[in-house]
């Protein structure tokens, strides 16, 4: 494991975690769809504890589910007692309070920072949050975003909402300007990919954008989704999380880790 930035980026490849959408109570036994989500994360940030390939971890958002301030205490409770010491980095989904996230995720092994700079790979974490269920990537956002891109590294871009429809319930809180997002993203033909969370699920998905850039949904580390309702249903599928391995010339894998399914 690594205790910063500098060590974890030392060189290439780097493999990244990606977990997500954890919807946490201020009682750490809260059910969320009849799963304990607390339990659920607990085991998945224990197994990437234990994988010591993992050089950072990356947050996509909708930590709370009760909006409670002690579920943001609860999570970095849950980081620390997992003996998670590689550096974590966050962004708001659409449950979220980014002043409370700000708050309780602060001190190592947290990073605030939103562009991670690697050898020749940039990270950006792209902010979707609006004050509905639904995401928008402002145009304060969008300047942000064509400010931090290096036409000279390779990009992978991480979000909390999805950038293409993915074809069930979710898709009416998507993310609204897809039409402005994918322009900007249309003038790079260094972006290597785009990870997500908000959907409950893995997929993986392409824009038909000219640059037809490859988006990545990360399954939840609270419960998946039951794409094949027309309302929202719950699979029988546990705890998961998603890894990255960024390799020097630009190749980017994905796989996903499922953990075993535990009824309460």
């Amino acid at each position: 494991m690594y205790a910063n930035e500098t060590q974890a980026f030392k060189e290439l490849p780097v493999v990244i975690a990606q977990i997500t959408d954890c919807h946490l109570f201020a009682d750490k036994s809260g059910l969320h769809f009849g799963q304990n989500v607390y339990a659920n994360l607990t085991k998945v940030l224990l197994e990437i504890a234990d994988n010591s390939s993992i050089n950072c971890l990356f947050f996509t958002g909708d930590l709370s589910q009760d909006h409670s301030e002690k579920s943001y205490q609860n999570f970095a409770d849950c980081v620390d007692e997992c003996g998670i010491t590689l550096p974590v980095y966050y962004l708001a989904g659409n449950h979220d309070d980014p002043v409370l996230m700000a708050k309780y995720l602060s001190g190592t092994p947290f990073q605030a920072n939103k562009t991670i700079n690697l050898q020749n790979w940039q990270i950006q974490l792209v902010d979707s949050k609006t004050q509905t269920p639904s995401g928008l990537v402002s145009e304060q956002a969008l300047s942000t975003l064509k400010n931090a891109i290096a036409e000279d590294k390779h990009q992978l871009l991480m979000m909390h909402h999805h950038p293409i429809d993915v074809g069930y319930f979710i898709d009416k809180h998507g993310l609204q300007n897809k039409d402005e997002f994918w322009q900007v993203l249309d003038q790079y033909s260094n972006i290597k990919g785009i990870a997500c969370g908000h959907v409950h699920n893995a997929m993986t998905l392409t824009s038909s954008t000219r640059q037809a850039v490859t988006l990545h949904t990360c399954p939840a580390t609270s419960v998946q989704f039951d794409p094949n309702i027309k309302g929202v249903g719950i699979l029988a599928q546990g705890p998961a999380y998603q890894l990255f391995t960024l390799y020097f010339e630009g190749k980017l894998v994905n796989d996903v880790v499922q953990l075993a399914f535990v009824e309460n």
